[in-house]
Order: C-alpha cells, then sequence, then structure tokens
C-alpha cells in the first residue's frame, strides 16, 4: 500500500454559483457511489456512443480506476448537497492547454448544475494552473452538450466525422 505522506495533494473542493453544488475529487472512497451513479445512467451516457466504458462498467472497473492516480488530470465529482450526480475532468492535453469532459445524472441534467460545475472548473484551471484554452469534442446528435459549451463561451473550431471540436479562450 502506498505511503500517504508520498501521495499528491488531491486537487482542492471547487465551490460553484449554486448553493449547495460543490466539485470534489473523485478518490478510491468514492467507488460505490460512482458505481451506482453509472449503474443508473448507463443508457444516458451511451445513447450517442460515448462513456462505453462506462456503459459496460463493473464494481471491480470502478475500483481500478478510481485507485489510480489521475495526475496531471483532473477528475472531479459534481456533488448536490454532498450526493454524487456526476463528473467533470480536465486533461492536461498540452498545458497550458487543456480538455474536458462531464457528464451528470440523468435526473439532474437541465437545472444548471453543468453549467456552474464547469464554469467553477474552468476558473479554477484559469487561476491556478494558469490554463489559456480549454477544448471539448461533442458526439454529432448531442444538442445538450453544444449548448452547454455555447453558454459557456466555447466556439466550433472543427467538425469531424463523428464530433465536432469545440475551444474556450481563458485568456
Amino acid at each position: 500500500m502506498p505511503d500517504p505522506a508520498t501521495q499528491p495533494a488531491p486537487p482542492p473542493a471547487l465551490t460553484t454559483a449554486v448553493p449547495d453544488l460543490t466539485l470534489t475529487a473523485l478518490t478510491p472512497a468514492d467507488a460505490d457511489a460512482y458505481y451506482a451513479l453509472l449503474d443508473r445512467n448507463r443508457t444516458h451516457l451511451s445513447r450517442l456512443g460515448d462513456y462505453q466504458e462506462e456503459r459496460d462498467a463493473t464494481e471491480a472497473w470502478v475500483r481500478d480506476h478510481l485507485s489510480r492516480d489521475p495526475a496531471p488530470d483532473l477528475r472531479y465529482g459534481i456533488r448536490l448537497r454532498g450526493r454524487l450526480i456526476g463528473r467533470a475532468d480536465l486533461i492536461a492535453v498540452d498545458p497550458p492547454r487543456y480538455g474536458t469532459g462531464y457528464w451528470l445524472d440523468e435526473a439532474h441534467v437541465g437545472a444548471g448544475y453543468a453549467t456552474a460545475a464547469c464554469t467553477a472548473l474552468y476558473r479554477h484551471a484559469a487561476d491556478a494552473l494558469g490554463a489559456t484554452d480549454v477544448f471539448a469534442g461533442v458526439t454529432h446528435g448531442n444538442t445538450r452538450s453544444v449548448a452547454l459549451l455555447t453558454r459557456l463561451g466555447f466556439e466550433q473550431v472543427a467538425d469531424f466525422a463523428d464530433y465536432t471540436r469545440f475551444h474556450l479562450s481563458l485568456r
């Protein structure tokens, strides 16, 4: 077992503009809650061909996945009143340029939670990591994600066979 003294500190919890909505690091301690969240959302996550690993996730896969240190990426759970309702990641593609991924429990879509969570994540990326750019890929047909990115100020920059790439300047 790794020595806790040599483990990197988890990223800080992030507050959002929505009361009781926070982002905290997803850790092995979240395995049961994350598996339950994935299990409830298998169809929701994979309806456009995305999140195939999550669609097929087993409890063992989740435990292994969350036991791996994501550094230099950031892996956050989106929590409403402490309950896990989604995930938002920041992917260190070529710092200060980052990629992003996010998803919410289907029962919580449409309430502004993803907008608030991503706003807090990208503010943290700019302030704490010196991020200058964030990129996102959206599978064709995912109109909710396109709408979210548009609200956040992303612009479409490229169109590929299966997805569209979006860019947000944090400068």
